[in-house]
């Protein structure tokens, strides 16, 4: 699993507050092409992010593994879920 997890750090005072958190699960596919389930979790903070709860899923199917950098998978994941449309 490859978790995605987005931290604000204050510039004041370098407190560390987590946003946003992400998980990206392999399903299957082969040694070039993968699959991929997406879940986001709702909350803006870490305690309620704890908690697990799904707010969006999705997959990505067929991704070129070795061939494309994990941050292509990432914005694959975010697209599947939703994100990045006005």
């Amino acid at each position: 699993m490859i978790v995605v997890s987005v931290h604000l750090v204050s510039a004041r005072d370098g407190s560390v507050t987590e946003l946003a958190r992400a998980h990206i699960c392999n399903v299957g596919g082969t040694d070039r092409l993968g699959d991929y389930e997406v879940k986001t979790l709702r909350g803006r903070g870490t305690r309620a992010l704890n908690s697990r709860v799904v707010q969006r899923a999705g997959k990505v199917l067929q991704h070129a593994r070795m061939q494309l950098h994990v941050w292509h998978l990432v914005a694959k994941a975010l697209s599947a879920v939703g994100y990045g449309r006005s």
